[in-house]
């Protein structure tokens, strides 16, 4: 397991397949802030429920000068039937390995009902401009998150 990123530290640099396999990379974000979440699994309750609240929110933060991706272990297939099922619109990228989920500290011990387990721990990082960290969240709830990063970064 990782140790987790903290504001100030430089975002760890990545390139990842979209659900279409084209390969995205933080990089494509230069000059602007960038919310970066992580996710356990495309088409389950929780998981769809954020994903559609970002998409919902998706003109909020691109008004506010953000771009948002959501990263999970999933392939690339399965993020395009989700991305289909769901009507989503912000950009899913897979990390199969959870190379980049581990970078970023997204991945390892969690907590599931009682139980210590390894796994995707659902985060949200938020990018600014010159690469920066800005704000590290872990452990996040998947119902009222988007709600409250708006709130929390005044948008």
């Amino acid at each position: 397991m990782s140790d987790r990123l903290q504001p100030g530290d430089t975002a760890p640099a990545f390139t990842l397949s979209d659900a279409d396999g084209n390969e995205v990379s933080l990089a494509d974000h230069k000059g602007r802030k960038v919310i970066v979440y992580f996710y356990p699994a495309a088409l389950t309750p929780g998981c769809t429920k954020q994903a559609c609240d970002f998409t919902d929110n998706l003109d909020v933060f691109a008004g506010a000068g953000y771009d948002v991706v959501g990263i999970s272990p999933d392939k690339p297939e399965k993020l395009a039937k989700f991305r289909e099922k769901e009507n989503l619109k912000v950009t899913l990228l897979a990390d199969p390995d959870r190379s980049v989920l581990t970078t970023y500290g997204a991945f390892g011990e969690k907590k599931l009902y009682g139980k210590t387990v390894t796994g995707v721990i659902r985060s949200t990082i938020v990018v600014d401009e010159d690469g920066k960290v800005e704000r590290a969240l872990y452990n996040v709830k998947a119902t009222g998150h988007v709600a409250k990063i708006i709130k929390d970064l005044a948008i």
